[in-house]
């Protein structure tokens, strides 16, 4: 049997301007979109918790803010 390689990507959320007030900037967050589409997000705030979303498109619209957040991916 062969063995599956899974192409799942890491990325994070780089925030410039702090829309909310409550994750502050830079790093806030850290990621994964697995290769079905599905993401995992995880906050680094003091108030950190974790959501899925279907797809990175779903992250960028409830996490971008407009451009003052972007997703940048640490994976090919």
């Amino acid at each position: 049997m062969a063995t599956k390689i899974f192409k799942a990507r890491r990325f994070y959320l780089d925030r410039n301007e702090d829309v909310s007030g409550v994750s502050g900037t830079g790093r806030v967050a850290e990621g994964i979109e697995f290769e079905n589409g599905i993401c995992c997000l995880s906050f680094n705030s003091q108030f950190g918790h974790a959501n899925t979303y279907l797809n990175i498109r779903a992250v960028k619209e409830v996490h971008g803010h407009e451009g003052a957040t972007l997703v940048v991916f640490i994976d090919d």
